[in-house]
């Protein structure tokens, strides 16, 4: 009996004992196991853990760049970046009863109904409230403390010009993109390159730890222009009075440096506030001055002197008789507004006579005609780089007609732009150079291509100056104490039918000052609806203001000081001028 107890005794300790080794050994295994896991987890896959947990942790958000400003020639500020908070939102962090959602409306000037849809769906996380807001509005906004709403720095563009400047600098979107004028043409070179910052933040995307800067934001280029503001308010301001007091449908001047090619002032009516663009008319935007064609008319009879004056068979004392005051061409009459009868070359620009133009073209035949038109910039690109820029169209001298011919020699048949007119008027006062035009400012001169011989464009500033002397058709251009010339030019309108009858363009082309000139000025009215429209009616006063203007400006020293004494000097005293005005 006590023999089957012992047995029975041994055998339990012996599973007992078993058991015990058993659950040990598992114990043992598991964490050995456990520690390889770790080892592993620690040694062999750190890397991919710790990416793991930074991807959900770890964010990299944006640093802005700083534009770059566009400046005038003197450094005025024409386009310029402003920081600005905009105003964002974590709608799954948003739990606002009705006087909330007023409150925050309120101050940052939003209609609460859209607000309130806005922040309606709670499985987004991010949502813009107000891009860019006011600084007045930014800060009442985050003094309400809201849980949900934050606020990031951006940058603004800002235009202190407003609508002087807006056709030649155009303007940049709520991303800082370039869409129009230079903003977009040096979108590139404006544009900074945006830097990152590693940032650690919490389940509900709040930012709990700013990590550093992981590459720094590089600011973009400042862009200096051509333009001198002081020139391109008063031309504004002087092109604006002109298309309202003549109620005019628009209107273009551009204002030149004779010598560099350089762009001082250019401006058009209509224009743009690109500070406010909230109700803009989008033919407003159109940079009038070089995107738009228009037959040049008379001002182009300088060009066809030009031709004439670069034979030898003509000089500025050459007779043409414009007897009986017409020219009747393939069925077409070609008329003067008088007979003026025998007329030198000088006087059938000041005079400004078709017939006489004609006959001269009909003389040169049609190749000469054009090449010097195409020498002067007409029918080509200035390569001023500037966005929509219209090259215009010279008729094909190989199947013209003469009374195509006829036509183009007094500013018919062809296109020109503002731009391209104020640049063969250029070419005319500066002997016959041409340099590149340009409206981002020069470091230095650049080489000028010769277009005419410089005689040529002596003569030719002798019979710009007729035109505004008494018995020219350009007398409103005189600037008192300055010599200055020009071409006046009427042109009819062109619609839908062919020319308007009753309507014109009213242009005015010169430069100041004669006898060393230094600036190159085109005038272009279009559709003076009031009881004057010849261009030396609307076109020239414009003219003559803004060149007075300038040349006080720009401390150009007087060359007319006294008019009066000079016509009644010798021939000597006046030069060529006043001896073949007398040979007239």
């Amino acid at each position: 009996m006590m023999s089957r107890k012992s047995e029975q005794a041994k055998t339990v300790s012996t599973v007992g004992g078993w058991r015990y080794y058993l659950v040990l050994a598992a114990l043992v295994a598991v964490v050995l196991t456990l520690v390889a896991r770790a080892v592993h987890l620690h040694v062999f896959e750190q890397d991919f853990l710790s990416y793991q947990g930074d991807v959900r942790s770890i964010r990299f958000e944006r640093l802005d760049a700083h534009r770059g400003s566009i400046l005038d020639r003197n450094g005025e500020a024409l386009a310029i970046s402003a920081a600005v908070e905009t105003i964002y939102a974590n709608p799954s962090q948003i739990d606002f009863d009705d006087q909330q959602y007023s409150s925050l409306a309120a101050a940052l000037s939003l209609n609460k109904r859209w607000l309130t849809r806005r922040l309606s769906d709670k499985s987004k996380q991010f949502v813009y409230l107000k891009r860019k807001a006011s600084p007045h509005e930014a800060q009442q906004a985050l003094q309400l403390g809201f849980a949900g709403v934050y606020s990031r720095r951006e940058y603004k563009r800002f235009y202190p010009a407003g609508e002087v400047a807006s056709h030649v600098v155009g303007f940049a979107d709520i991303d800082e993109q370039g869409q129009e004028g230079l903003e977009l043409a040096y979108n590139d070179w404006l544009n900074g390159r945006e830097g990152k910052r590693r940032v650690l933040k919490n389940r509900a995307g709040e930012v709990i730890k700013d990590l550093g800067v992981v590459e720094l934001a590089e600011s973009g280029k400042d862009l200096e222009l051509s333009l001198d503001m002081r020139l391109q308010y008063l031309a504004y301001r002087e092109l604006k009075a002109a298309v309202d007091t003549h109620k005019a449908r628009s209107g273009s001047l551009v204002v030149l440096d004779v010598e560099s090619g350089e762009v001082l002032a250019m401006v058009n009516q209509p224009s743009f506030n690109p500070n406010n663009r909230a109700n803009l008319n989008v033919a407003h935007l159109r940079n009038r001055a070089i995107t738009d064609l228009f037959e040049p008319g008379s001002t182009m009879k300088l060009a066809t002197l030009a031709a004439a004056l670069d034979t030898p068979k003509y000089t500025l004392a050459t007779t043409l008789d414009t007897t009986p005051g017409y020219l009747r061409l393939g069925g077409r009459s070609i008329r003067d507004h008088r007979n003026y009868g025998p007329l030198s070359l000088l006087q059938v620009i000041s005079k400004s006579s078709n017939v006489g133009t004609s006959k001269l073209a009909l003389d040169l035949g049609p190749e000469l005609v054009w090449d010097t038109f195409y020498a002067l910039g007409l029918g080509q690109g200035t390569g001023i780089g500037f966005p929509g820029e219209n090259i215009g169209q010279l008729p094909d001298p190989f199947s013209m007609r003469p009374i195509e011919l006829a036509a183009m020699s007094y500013g018919y048949g062809l296109s020109s732009t503002a731009l391209q007119l104020a640049q063969a008027y250029m070419i005319l006062g500066n002997g016959g150079l041409k340099p590149d035009l340009s409206l981002i400012k020069k470091s230095k001169l650049s080489t000028s291509e010769r277009a005419l011989p410089e005689s040529v464009s002596e003569d030719l500033l002798t019979a710009m100056r007729a035109v505004v002397e008494k018995g020219g058709t350009g007398t409103r251009a005189k600037v008192p104490m300055y010599s200055v010339g020009g071409k006046t030019g009427t042109v009819h309108t062109v619609g839908s039918q062919g020319y308007n009858s009753d309507e014109y363009k009213a242009l005015f082309a010169g430069v100041a000052p004669i006898s060393n000139p230094k600036l190159s000025v085109v005038v272009v009215i279009d559709a003076p609806a009031g009881a004057e429209y010849y261009g030396g009616e609307v076109a020239a006063p414009v003219f003559s203001r803004v060149v007075d203007g300038a040349m006080r400006i720009l401390n150009v020293k007087p060359d007319d000081l006294n008019p009066l004494l000079q016509a009644n000097q010798a021939p000597s005293s006046a030069g060529s001028f006043l001896k073949f005005a007398k040979q007239g």
